[in-house]
């Protein structure tokens, strides 16, 4: 499938699921996530109207987002640690993983030595799961007021990535507890927030019906899952976004599944 056929499937899909949300399309921001991917697939993409890229590595997103098309809005998607703040606030227009006051406060810092307010949304890990970043919903409306009381960031609302399931259905009541979540931050607050960024590739409907207004995919680029009924065997290279988010094992899992055969992953930057 090609970039564009390949943008045009998910732009039909965000068009079905806010016409059985009763939602406006254009409210939901389809998040292109990067990583692994050069300049040149990038301004294709850009050109075919995406304007919104994420990134979740600082030393990759140094390197690339020089050469790539300055109409381009980077935000910052990964787990960031306080010594990559001054550069995080140099690069993206965005980040979308604060996930702790001390966080916080270093790029609150950092953004006064450059001269710049930063919008954050604040990441929640709503399932409570070991192997995540993330906020626990009480410690982050416990740590709200004194957040809010940073004078460079400006919090626009909350962001969150659920346990991984080949049922995209499963994902719904995190994506309605992270919905609960903003509203509870608001009404402590005592302003809207208008940002609810959550979902995938697989599950941005259920998202998408939860209130999302924001969602992330990796799919800009050809697929590039190939398998092998002969062999028996599947090999995955996804520039590891899914295998970050939600383990190898469970992604493999998945393939397995679907395909009825073995599975092995292959680093697509070093193939062995």
């Amino acid at each position: 499938m090609s970039l564009s056929n390949n943008l045009d499937s998910i732009q039909q899909r965000i068009q079905a699921a806010c016409a059985r949300a009763g939602r406006d399309p254009g409210t939901v921001t389809l998040l292109a996530v990067s990583k692994t991917h050069p300049p040149e697939t990038i301004a294709a993409a850009s050109a075919l109207g995406l304007r919104v890229f994420g990134e979740n590595k600082i030393q990759e997103a140094r390197a690339k987002i020089p050469h790539c098309p300055g109409r381009i809005q980077w935000h910052f998607i990964g787990h960031l640690q306080s010594n990559k703040c001054r550069e995080a606030v140099a690069l993206f227009e965005m980040i979308q993983s604060v996930d702790s006051l001390a966080l916080a406060q270093e790029l609150d810092k950092r953004c006064e030595q450059a001269a710049k307010d930063m919008p954050v949304l604040l990441e929640v890990n709503v399932a409570g799961e070991s192997s995540k970043f993330g906020y626990a919903p009480r410690l982050m409306l416990d740590e709200l007021p004194r957040l809010n009381e940073l004078a460079r960031l400006e919090i626009q609302g909350l962001m969150t990535v659920p346990p991984w399931s080949p049922q995209a259905e499963l994902a719904r009541p995190h994506f309605r507890r992270l919905r609960e979540l903003k509203e509870q931050c608001e009404q402590r607050l005592g302003a809207p927030l208008p940002h609810l960024s959550m979902g995938m590739s697989g599950d941005f409907e259920a998202a998408i019906a939860a209130g999302a207004d924001a969602f992330l995919t990796g799919e800009i680029s050809e697929p590039q899952t190939h398998y092998a009924r002969e062999t028996g065997v599947a090999f995955l290279a996804c520039g590891h976004h899914a295998s970050e988010r939600y383990g190898v094992q469970a992604v493999g899992d998945h393939l397995a599944a679907h395909f009825g055969i073995t599975h092995r992953f292959i680093d697509i930057d070093n193939p062995a």
